[in-house]
C-alpha cells in the first residue's frame, strides 16, 4: 500500500504562484510513476501533469504547459507541483496519484490507471 498526503494549497491571487506536495509513505515510491489531476466544483477529475517513476519524462496538460512544472524527489518520497502564473481557472481541489505498473520512462493522463490517491488539497486563484 502507498498513502499519498497533499499539502500547499490555498488562495492567491491571479498571477501568484502556490506549490504542491505529496508525500508518499509505504511501498517503494521510487518506482511509481506520478500524476496530478484537478477537479473544479461541477466538473469532471482532469489531468494536470505527470512524470516517470526515472524521472526522465513528463507531460502536462496543454492548459498548464509553460506555467506548471512538475518534479519528484525520490529520495524524500515527494514529488512537486509548482504552479506559476496562476489563473482563477486553476481554482480546483488537486489530487496526486500513483501508478504502480508503469516502467521507468512511461507517463499515464488517464486516471483509471492510477492506483493510490491523496485526500486533495483546494487551491483558489482570485481574480
Amino acid at each position: 500500500q502507498v498513502q499519498l498526503v497533499e499539502s500547499g494549497g490555498g488562495l492567491v491571487q491571479a498571477g501568484g504562484s502556490l506549490r504542491l506536495s505529496c508525500a508518499a509513505s509505504g511501498r517503494t515510491f521510487s518506482t511509481y510513476a506520478m500524476g496530478w489531476f484537478r477537479q473544479a466544483p461541477g466538473k469532471e477529475r482532469e489531468f494536470v501533469a505527470a512524470i516517470s517513476w526515472s524521472g526522465a519524462n513528463t507531460y502536462y496538460a496543454d492548459s498548464v504547459k509553460g506555467r506548471f512544472t512538475i518534479s519528484r524527489d525520490n529520495a524524500k518520497n515527494t514529488k512537486y507541483l509548482q504552479m506559476n502564473s496562476l489563473k482563477p481557472e486553476d481554482t480546483a481541489v488537486y489530487y496526486c496519484a500513483a501508478d504502480s505498473t508503469l516502467g521507468p520512462i512511461a507517463i499515464a493522463t488517464d486516471p483509471n490507471e492510477y492506483d493510490y490517491w491523496g485526500q486533495g488539497t483546494q487551491v483558489t486563484v482570485s481574480s
